[in-house]
C-alpha cells in the first residue's frame, strides 16, 4: 500500500478494531458531501434547455462557491472552537433542506423559464456552498489526526458522488430521451436520490461513525492532547473526556500556514486549473460534434469516472506522490492543460478532447489525494484538525478563483 501501514502505541492493535467499516463509512460520508451539488451540475443539460440565457453553468457555480468559501473561511479561523459533530450534522442537514427545496422547486415551476424559480435555483445552491464547507473542513479536520486511509477514502468517496451522477445521467438521458419532457424527469429522479441519501448520511454520522473503536481511539487521543473539537463525538460514543489533558505548546495557525505554504498553494493551484476548464468550458466551449447533446455529457462522466480512479492510485506505493518539490512541479505541469484544451477545441475532433478531460480528471483526483493525506503529519490532534481546515481552505479557495477565471474562455467568442 502506498500509504505507511499505522502503528499504535503501547501495543493496543484492538483500538484499530473497525478499520474496514471507517473506511467504507467515510467512502459514504464524502459520498454524501458533495452528491448534491455533483447531482445539480450533471443536469446542467436542463438548466440549457429552461434558461438557455443565462449561463446556468457558470452562474450556478460562481453563486455556490463564494458561499462555500466564505463559510470555511470563518470556520478554519475559530475551528478550535467548534464541536465538530454539531458542525457536521448541521452541514448534512442544510444539505438535506436545500436539496428537498430544489426538488419542490423543480415541481412547483413545472420547468416554466421565468427568473423567479431560477432565482430560487440560485439561493439553493447558495445554501449547498455553506453545507460544503460545515462538511467538508469539518470531516477532513476530523479525519487528520486519523490513519492516511481514511482521508483517501473521504476524498474517494468525494469523487464517486461525480461518478455516481455522471452514470446516472447517462442512464436517465437514454431511458428518458424519446420520452416527453426526458430532461426533466431525469432532473427530478437525480434530486430524489441525492435528498434520500443526504437524510441518511445524517443519521449515519450522528449514531454509527462515533461508536466505531478505531474512530473512538484517535478521537480519545485528540482530546488528551488538548483538542476540544470532540467532545459531542465522545460522549455520543460513551466517553468520557479527560479534562486535565492538556496541551502546553500549540502551534497557531500562522505557524501552520507558514511551515506548509507549497501544501496550501499547490492545492490552490490545482484547483484554479480544473475549475478554469470543468464544467464551464466542457458545457460551451467544444463547438458541436457528432455526439450532438450526448458530447458535454460524456465529457464530464470521463472526467468524474477518472477523477473517481485517480484518487486509488495513491494506495499504490510507487505511484504515491510524497516528496514536496515532486508535487509541486507535478502541480505546475498541469498549467499546460490550458493551451491544450484550447487548441484541442479548435482544430482536434472528439477522440482528443475525450483523453484530454479524462487526463484532466485523473491528474486532479490523483494530486488532491497525495497533497491531503502528505500534509497533516507531526502534529498533535489539535494542529492536525486546523490544518485540515485550512487544506479546505485551499482547495476551495482555488475552486472560486477557477471558476472566476472560467468567464475568460467567453472573451471573443461573441457570447459577452
Amino acid at each position: 500500500m502506498g500509504f505507511d501501514s499505522f502503528e499504535v502505541e503501547n501495543g493496543a492493535p484492538e483500538k484499530l478494531q473497525g478499520k474496514r467499516n471507517a473506511v467504507i463509512m467515510c467512502w459514504f460520508l464524502g459520498l454524501g458531501s458533495l452528491l448534491a451539488w455533483n447531482s445539480m451540475a450533471t443536469i446542467n443539460d436542463y438548466y440549457y434547455k429552461v434558461f438557455p440565457n443565462y449561463h446556468p453553468s457558470r452562474v450556478l457555480t460562481l453563486v455556490y462557491q463564494p458561499c462555500a468559501l466564505g463559510t470555511i473561511a470563518i470556520l478554519a479561523y475559530n475551528e478550535s472552537l467548534i464541536d465538530t459533530r454539531k458542525r457536521i450534522i448541521t452541514g448534512y442537514s442544510i444539505y438535506f433542506i436545500s436539496t428537498l427545496g430544489c426538488l419542490l422547486v423543480f415541481l412547483a415551476s413545472s420547468g416554466s423559464n421565468r427568473v423567479g424559480p431560477y432565482i430560487g435555483l440560485c439561493i439553493l445552491v447558495g445554501a449547498f456552498g455553506v453545507a460544503d464547507a460545515f462538511v467538508q473542513g469539518g470531516m477532513c479536520g476530523d479525519l487528520a489526526f486519523m490513519i492516511p486511509e481514511l482521508l483517501q477514502s473521504f476524498f474517494a468517496g468525494l469523487a464517486a458522488s461525480g461518478a455516481l451522477t455522471s452514470v446516472l445521467r447517462l442512464v436517465t438521458k437514454a431511458a428518458f430521451d424519446k420520452s416527453h419532457d426526458g430532461l426533466r424527469k431525469g432532473a427530478l429522479l437525480f434530486l430524489a436520490i441525492s435528498t434520500g441519501i443526504e437524510f441518511l448520511c445524517i443519521f449515519l454520522y450522528a449514531y454509527y461513525f462515533p461508536k466505531l473503536p478505531i474512530v473512538k481511539y484517535f478521537r480519545s487521543k485528540a482530546a488528551s492532547e488538548g483538542s476540544k473539537t470532540v467532545t459531542a463525538d465522545l460522549a455520543a460514543a460513551g466517553i468520557n473526556q479527560d479534562d486535565g489533558a492538556k496541551v502546553v505548546d500549540r502551534f497557531t495557525l500562522k505557524q501552520l500556514l507558514c511551515q506548509n505554504w507549497d501544501y496550501f498553494l499547490g492545492l490552490y493551484l490545482i484547483y484554479v486549473l480544473t475549475l478554469s476548464i470543468f464544467p464551464g468550458f466542457l458545457y460551451e466551449d467544444t463547438g458541436h460534434h457528432t455526439l450532438g447533446a450526448w458530447y458535454s455529457i460524456v465529457l464530464i462522466a470521463m472526467y468524474n469516472v477518472l477523477d473517481l480512479v485517480g484518487r486509488y492510485t495513491p494506495l499504490i506505493k510507487c505511484l504515491n506522490l510524497e516528496s514536496r518539490k515532486g508535487l509541486m512541479i507535478a502541480i505546475l505541469a498541469r498549467f499546460l492543460f490550458v493551451p491544450a484544451f484550447y487548441f484541442t477545441a479548435k482544430y482536434a475532433n472528439e477522440g482528443w478532447m475525450i483523453m484530454l478531460t479524462s487526463l484532466l480528471g485523473f491528474t486532479n483526483g490523483h494530486l488532491t489525494v497525495c497533497v491531503m493525506t502528505a500534509a497533516p503529519k507531526g502534529y498533535k490532534g489539535p494542529e492536525q484538525n486546523a490544518l485540515g481546515n485550512l487544506l479546505v481552505l485551499s482547495l476551495l479557495g482555488g475552486i472560486f478563483s477557477g471558476v472566476c477565471l472560467d468567464w475568460l474562455w467567453l472573451i471573443g467568442n461573441g457570447s459577452f
